[in-house]
């Protein structure tokens, strides 16, 4: 805030765990990892089912909430948003899939909110809830 920066985008991703698209994701970690095992695994692990209600629900999008593997998961999905902003040289924080990013004034606030928002919807294929997504002055 000493710096100027005085706005603040808050990015909320709409059910982002239950949403997550699984064949982009295996994409991704298939980049890093080239063991076909392990890349199985974490497949067979997404495409489990969930019981609900005593019914079985198969599983062919997002990732078990509650899950060991889901926080892990989360950040190997939303590490390509942290590399976009630090490529933009914009101050943000990253909790899962929670992310603020601060800036100086309203219209770059308005500009990131926008440009951020179709990168998440075109690259990673997460829907932008944008009646939770906001920009605030901190006063």
């Amino acid at each position: 805030m000493n710096n100027g920066y005085k706005w603040i985008v808050d990015l909320d991703l709409e059910k982002f765990f239950d949403t997550v698209n699984q064949d982009l994701l295996i994409s991704i970690i298939r980049r890093r990892v080239n063991e076909d095992k392990v890349v199985s695994l974490i497949r067979k692990y997404l495409q489990a089912g969930v019981m609900v209600k005593g019914n079985y629900e198969e599983t062919t999008i997002g990732t078990p909430q509650g899950g060991p593997l889901s926080p892990i998961l989360s950040n190997i999905m939303l590490n390509l948003l942290d590399k976009e902003l630090k490529a933009r040289n914009l101050h943000f924080t990253r909790y899962a899939d929670d992310t603020i990013i601060i800036v100086k004034s309203e219209k770059v606030a308005n500009r990131v909110m926008t440009s951020i928002t179709k990168f998440i919807e075109n690259k990673l294929k997460i829907k932008v809830n944008m009646t939770k997504t906001r920009e605030n002055y901190i006063k």
